[in-house]
């Protein structure tokens, strides 16, 4: 049975988030690794010591020898990977054994420059056989300027999401919603908006916790009292979307995967990220300086008909369902 490595974003994380990613990677990822013995390692925590790598342990070897080395999603890409925390914590001296990493579905952090160091770290521990599946046409601008073939893929959080799939969909607004906030991105007046207008329109009103700290955030704002809290597992967010529910929010993958779960949708853009991938992807988003117009949007009829360009992912695939490369 060959090993195939599996590099997690999760793990370490302060966001489920991340684990909404990795649980879509692991699903999309399994026709190639199903009859493999898939090992894992983490992304935000250093996986090795410098003297592991140097020993080369038998352990160390078996991640190194390992078929198949996929990074799974998030905003593992940084400009400089001399900074206190990157998010994939690896250096020069430790990279050796995930040497040939593949990329899924990735997106890159602030910034337009990537420093010389953290070129050479790339250049030593990313594929330069295989083509990378990237979340974005700036990640691919950034991947193509430092000499790295890639594919626009979006994020394997939708590669589910098809047509026919999108039309299961409701278009009508429930009795019940589920929204989220983002602590790191307050807007007392807005948010402040958006619950008022969750209360006026839903019968019941719920909090999912993408991060702890949006709990220690919604606490500081009123009229929650009859806000009922989700707990910050993936299982409880998708126990309770199991239920006839509309989900709106700040949070880009709460919104998509609700999405996943047939489930009716407005993501609130708060940054580039979210407005740059409803250009791209058609998701139903609305600006949070446009919180004006949300009772009207809940109220009326909202069809979901992402975008996503299943040639490319499919393009991505076929370089290891064949087992041969993808041609220019």
């Amino acid at each position: 049975m060959e090993n195939m490595l599996l590099l997690d974003t999760s793990v370490g994380s302060l966001n489920k988030g991340d684990d909404i990613i990795m649980k879509c990677v692991r699903y999309q990822l399994a026709e190639i690794t199903k009859s493999s013995y898939l090992l894992t390692l983490p992304t935000h925590v250093s996986p090795f010591h410098w003297y592991q790598v140097a020993r080369r342990s038998n352990r160390v070897k078996i991640y190194s020898e390992a078929k198949y080395k996929f990074v799974g999603g998030s905003n593992l890409l940084t400009m400089d990977m001399l900074t206190h925390f990157p998010q994939w914590n690896i250096n020069i001296f430790n990279y050796g054994p995930l040497k040939g990493s593949i990329l899924v579905g990735v997106g890159a952090g602030k910034g337009n420059k990537v420093n010389t160091y953290t070129k050479i770290l790339y250049r030593k521990v990313l594929s330069q056989e295989y083509y990378h599946s990237v979340r974005d046409e700036r990640t691919k601008k950034i991947l193509s300027e430092m000499g790295f073939k890639s594919i626009n893929t979006g994020c394997a959080t939708m590669w589910s999401l098809t047509p026919e799939f999108c039309k299961e969909i409701p278009v009508h607004k429930s009795e019940s919603v589920i929204f989220t906030l983002t602590h790191h991105a307050k807007d007392i007046k807005s948010d402040q908006l958006l619950i008022d207008t969750l209360n006026k329109n839903y019968k019941n009103v719920y909090f999912w916790v993408q991060d702890s700290d949006d709990l220690v955030y919604l606490r500081n704002l009123k009229h929650t009292e009859n806000i009922q809290i989700v707990p910050p597992t993936i299982d409880d967010y998708e126990t309770i979307l199991n239920t006839d529910i509309d989900y709106i929010g700040t949070r880009l993958h709460g919104g998509i995967f609700a999405m996943r779960q047939k489930k009716r949708s407005i993501i609130i853009g708060i940054d580039e990220r979210a407005h740059g991938m409803n250009e791209t992807y058609n998701l139903n988003i609305i600006d949070r300086k446009d919180l004006d117009n949300l009772d009207v949007m809940i109220n009326s009829e909202i069809k979901t008909e992402v975008q996503v360009d299943f040639n490319a992912v499919n393009k991505w695939f076929d370089q290891f369902r064949t087992k041969s490369h993808v041609q220019n």
